[in-house]
């Protein structure tokens, strides 16, 4: 099944267009970013403020919550309000469990969106096995509870997001698919197939999850059974990594989902999700669609490859390789993904080594013996693979092609046996530089900071970022290119080893390797958290929330640890994580296992000594390491 145009050649996906409001999507409309107050849907001044927010920091297209009908009834007030004031973002509801808040909601805003798993549908974690009779009935159930929603949208001309989560398929849709990217895919097509029935098409799809690797595997099949559906089923794609918490981690695992597919031309608008002011999403997402999403192939693509893909891109699988040794340390096979540091920067850090932590070098780029490329060569790849001996491979620097094209064509041609060493970028070559930022050179000396906003606070409760200067830093454009170069591959299960040369500092490149093979779930070296954004449901105050849980838990290594603000994709999102922290109501906090609540109604103030607590009687806690005194990573780590 074909996903994509060409894996080794940028063609963007050809979709109709469709509108929102006064925006397009889809067809040849540009990449659209979107984003989310955080507010109560009632309170009308904070969601109208929040709003028009958003919208001077260049979001195209805002979403609002509507979990109840009440909350539904006052988007009439809320449109009204920025319409009065000159601000026309088209508004979408974001609908779960009641279809009754649709139907009001539909009545007033530019597109709906719903999610198929909570939609008229039930989620107990049930096992049931259902027969083709039964399966069938409750189809024609859903059919019914839908209908009406799309026979709204359609008299009123307003468009529909079909949002699949992964964390909160149906149990219907698991009984019969399990937990899935297939699973995904075919609870979204279900209700495509109701609204084509009934002649309704402004709608654009959605498969998110908070894994990486799962949400790139079901955009990628829905991508290819559209294709095998028919040129008619050519609906549009809006990206986005739920619950991909804050921070820099965040951006990392925001750019691995979204920045992957945007670079093989799947995608036409995309929502950065984080814990954080959702301002600070909207320069994420600019960012990411301006390195990745283009209007035409570069000079450099590879045109015709003689090679298909060496990898399944529905299933993840890491390629299998031969062990080697290099610099003492083992690689290839079922051996760690190594990190590994030019000469000249292992020589700027040597003295401090044993003060960096977990983010240490691993092996030396000149010391190491490896092969360099060029994926073109076919001659020099057939020689290679002529050698019985495993070798460790990477393309050459200055190979004027894209990066992850050119890997995915060394992957293809190399024989499984030799490792391969993934880079960033590779220097001097004329397509890394068209990727460069445009504006002011890079400041080699600038140490690695997250944006810094302004300190005022507006009544609407978000933080303002103080310029868009300042948003666009060129360490987030090194971080989002380094994270989607290396972190696609590396969910496409290629690469043993990685190299960021991006990045100048070298405390701070290996802070970025390490962050980056973590996010990608090919490492984990610390703990990880699963946080959602904030928005009109949540239950407590996440950012303060997620600060006091990191506080407590950031030294134990490998365990995950997923805080939800409340329980639309609670249980499901922590499928695979160890222990989660939900809002069950307001104040209160249930706690979770797996996906399993275990502790129920636990007072806020309370919560994180409870969820400590519960994480003892698993054993997994361990007590923190005296603190140490350690040298900032920054600027002076040359």
């Amino acid at each position: 099944m074909r996903y994509c145009e060409n894996p080794f050649s940028y063609q963007r996906r050809k979709t109709r267009e469709m509108k929102v409001g006064n925006v397009g999507i889809g067809g040849d409309n540009p990449i659209r970013v979107q984003s989310m107050i955080t507010c109560d849907t009632m309170d009308t001044e904070a969601s109208i403020q929040q709003t028009m927010e958003l919208a001077e920091v260049g979001c195209e297209i805002v979403r609002i919550t509507a979990p109840t009908v009440k909350d539904a009834r006052n988007l009439e007030h809320i449109v009204k309000g920025l319409r009065e004031r000159g601000c026309d973002v088209p508004i979408v509801a974001d609908i779960h469990f009641k279809p009754e808040a649709a139907m009001e909601a539909a009545k007033w805003v530019d597109k709906v969106r719903i999610n198929p798993g909570n939609y008229a549908d039930s989620k107990k974690f049930v096992i049931r096995e259902y027969s083709d009779e039964q399966y069938a009935a409750e189809l024609g159930r859903i059919r019914e509870r839908f209908t009406p929603l799309v026979d709204l949208c359609k008299k009123r001309g307003i468009a529909m997001r079909i949002g699949t989560n992964h964390g909160s398929l149906s149990d219907r849709i698991l009984n019969r698919y399990g937990d899935t990217p297939l699973g995904m895919v075919e609870s979204a097509l279900e209700f495509a197939r109701i609204a084509r029935d009934l002649d309704y098409h402004a709608f654009v799809f959605s498969m998110k999850a908070s894994n990486p690797k799962i949400m790139i595997a079901a955009y990628r099949l829905l991508g290819a059974r559209l294709n095998e559906l028919g040129l008619d089923w050519n609906y549009p794609l809006h990206l986005g990594v739920t619950e991909a918490g804050e921070g820099e981690d965040a951006r990392i695992k925001s750019a691995i989902g979204i920045g992957s597919l945007l670079a093989d031309g799947v995608g036409d608008t995309i929502r950065v999700s984080l814990t954080e002011d959702s301002p600070l999403e909207i320069p994420v997402a600019r960012e990411l669609v301006r390195l990745f999403a283009r209007s035409e192939p570069a000079k450099s693509e590879i045109r015709n490859p003689k090679s298909g893909i060496s990898f399944d891109p529905f299933s993840y699988q890491r390629r299998a390789t031969e062990k080697i040794e290099r610099n003492g340390v083992k690689l290839g096979g079922d051996e760690l993904i190594r990190v590994v540091v030019r000469q000249e920067n292992f020589e700027k850090i040597a003295h401090k080594i044993d003060k960096l932590g977990d983010y240490k070098p691993e092996i030396v780029y000149e010391e190491a013996n490896i092969k360099e490329l060029d994926p073109r060569d076919e001659h020099a790849i057939a020689q290679l693979n002529q050698d019985s001996t495993a070798r460790l491979v990477t393309v050459k620097d200055e190979v004027d092609l894209p990066m992850i094209a050119a890997f995915r064509l060394l992957a293809a041609r190399l024989h499984p046996r030799h490792p391969i060493l993934l880079k960033d970028t590779l220097r001097g070559s004329a397509s890394n530089d068209e990727a460069r930022m445009t504006n002011d050179e890079r400041n080699p000396n600038e140490p690695m900071t997250q944006e810094q906003p302004d300190a005022s606070v507006p009544a609407s409760g978000f933080v303002i970022p103080s310029s868009l200067d300042i948003l666009h830093s060129s360490f987030l454009h090194t971080l989002l290119s380094a994270s989607t170069n290396i972190g696609s591959l590396l969910c496409d299960g290629i690469g043993d080893a990685i190299l960021v040369q991006g990045e100048e500092a070298p405390g701070q490149a290996l802070r970025l390797s390490y962050n980056i093979l973590q996010g990608a779930g090919s490492r984990i070296f610390k703990t990880d958290y699963v946080a959602c954004p904030s928005c009109g449901r949540t239950l407590f105050n996440l950012q303060a929330t997620t600060a006091k849980i990191k506080a407590a838990t950031s030294h134990l290594k490998g365990v995950k640890i997923a805080i939800m603000g409340c329980i639309v994709n609670g249980p499901g999102e922590m499928a695979d994580a160890d222990f989660g922290y939900v809002g069950g109501a307001p104040g209160k906090v249930n706690l979770y296992v797996g996906k399993t609540a275990v502790k129920f109604n636990i007072p806020e103030a309370e919560a994180v000594d409870r969820l400590q607590d519960l994480i003892r009687e698993h054993g997994k806690w361990v007590e923190p390491a005296p603190q140490t005194a350690l040298e900032p990573v920054s600027a002076s780590s040359r």
